[in-house]
């Protein structure tokens, strides 16, 4: 989400603190099956037949107001994002989630990856030091600080803030790409001004962090790498919004702001560009990818309107604010194949548009769980690339007072559907399709997103 034309970030409380407990809220879709878009009332849930509401976690504390983000997975715990830091769920019953802990630690968006027992945190907006007690400061002010926070969460009941790495633009979001002795954290970042002395135009870079296993604290900027060198206007990237690895396949797939681009990987620290896209047609804002369950696709998102606007709605139509959908060949080129949106109109005080989600690890089929803001949550099929088509959704009607919303990333794991919405917390959903049932006996220790895995 593009947050300079949504909001500012209000001042906040200094110190981390670390608060435990929480409770889980009634989610009872009531007579909702069936409904959607604009069938719903305010708040009202709707579904298809084929998803179950099984819990929601509404924010709570400092946490309540404050953007819902991100989310990593690790055994039996979910860590999810939010602007006012980051909660840990422990999901062992995901009819009955349970706060472990929530860390007050804020900045926009605080997007989440998490490995053994680190944690890695984006922070995207400009603040007075690299602490959990900094205040918003502009970014002209060259003292300021951006980048990627690292904790470690061993214990998940008290986690502990390990190092501060400051990157040129922030962090706007982060991919992992793992080591066998040290994680890189790929640190995507946007919106260069010459008025800011940390995030100078042109920026067709992205920053890579490399983390050693044995040594956490000693994370440092090891590679910023041009990805458009000489570069003279193709889509105009000025940065990446966010990248995702497919780190077996030694590939990885951005979305850069005008471009959609596949990275030779097999060299963590120096990525290669090997083949680049664009549509001046009908994305305006290529924000991310995700590979099929074989590598052989992949979805890129248009989040048309920086992700504030309403454009699920018949003056829209069905290509913009979308999926595209690619082939991708054996030596890594891209191909078109159609456009995927959602096929449910949204009111027009609803912000609507593609965002974050992860395949449905069923064999020989290409399904994908994916957020759309208040459009809420998409099961969608993607197996005969010219034709993909919605299988369910899970959405609540518009929020009332109006105001930006709905679900912000959703993530197949380990049998359920996990969904963080923006403003009503943490989502619980499972698919009862009879044709996916077998997603459920893939078994994952870990899983971030854009990091993907190879499920067997």
């Amino acid at each position: 989400m593009d947050m300079t034309r949504l909001r500012r970030l209000a001042a906040v409380a200094a110190g981390a603190v670390v608060v435990l407990g929480g409770g889980v809220g009634a989610a009872s879709a009531g007579d909702g099956v069936g409904l959607s878009g604009t069938d719903l009332a305010p708040d009202q849930i709707g579904r298809s037949a084929n998803i179950e509401v099984l819990a929601n976690v509404p924010h709570t504390g400092p946490f309540t107001g404050q953007f819902g983000t991100d989310i990593a997975f690790q055994g039996d715990r979910a860590y999810v994002g939010n602007y006012q830091g980051f909660i840990i769920y422990d999901i062992s019953d995901p009819t009955e989630p349970k706060t472990l802990s929530q860390v007050n630690c804020p900045g926009s968006q605080n997007d989440v990856s998490v490995s053994g027992d680190l944690l890695y945190v984006s922070t995207d907006s400009s603040r007075s030091d690299d602490s959990c007690a900094s205040t918003s400061q502009s970014a002209t002010i060259e003292e300021s600080w951006e980048g990627i926070k690292i904790f470690d969460v061993s214990d998940p009941t008290a986690p502990v803030y390990v190092k501060a790495v400051e990157t040129d633009c922030g962090s706007h979001t982060n991919t992992l790409v793992p080591g066998e002795t040290s994680d890189y954290i790929y640190v995507s970042s946007y919106s260069p001004r010459s008025t800011f002395p940390d995030c100078q135009p042109p920026h067709d870079a992205i920053s890579i962090i490399e983390v050693p296993k044995a040594d956490p604290a000693s994370a440092a900027v090891v590679a910023t790498p041009n990805l458009f060198p000489g570069d003279t206007g193709l889509g105009q990237t000025s940065g990446c919004h966010d990248i995702t690895a497919y780190p077996a396949k030694k590939i990885a797939a951005g979305a850069c702001m005008g471009d959609g681009i596949i990275m030779d990987i097999s060299d963590p620290a120096a990525p290669v560009v090997v083949e680049r896209v664009t549509d001046t047609e009908n994305f305006a804002f290529w924000h991310s990818a995700t590979f099929n369950q074989k590598g052989t696709k992949v979805v890129f998102t248009d989040e048309l309107g920086g992700g504030g606007a309403a454009t699920c709605n018949e003056q829209i139509g069905p290509t913009r604010g979308a999926n595209a959908i690619y082939q991708l060949s054996a030596d890594n080129q891209l191909t078109f194949g159609s456009y995927y949106k959602i096929p449910r109109h949204q009111f027009d005080s609803e912000n609507c548009v593609a965002h974050n989600g992860s395949v449905v690890p069923v064999n020989g089929r290409d399904v994908m769980v994916q957020s759309w803001y208040q459009g809420g949550v998409s099961l969608w099929d993607f197996t005969d690339i010219e034709n993909p088509r919605e299988l369910g959704w899970f959405e609540r009607g518009p929020l009332s007072p109006r105001n930006v919303g709905g679900t912000w990333s959703a993530y197949y794991y380990n049998g359920y559907v996990y969904s963080s919405d923006i403003q009503k917390g943490f989502d619980v959903l499972r698919l009862t399709d009879k044709n996916l049932k077998k997603a459920a006996d893939v078994r994952l220790g870990e899983l971030n997103p854009q990091s993907q895995p190879v499920y067997r």
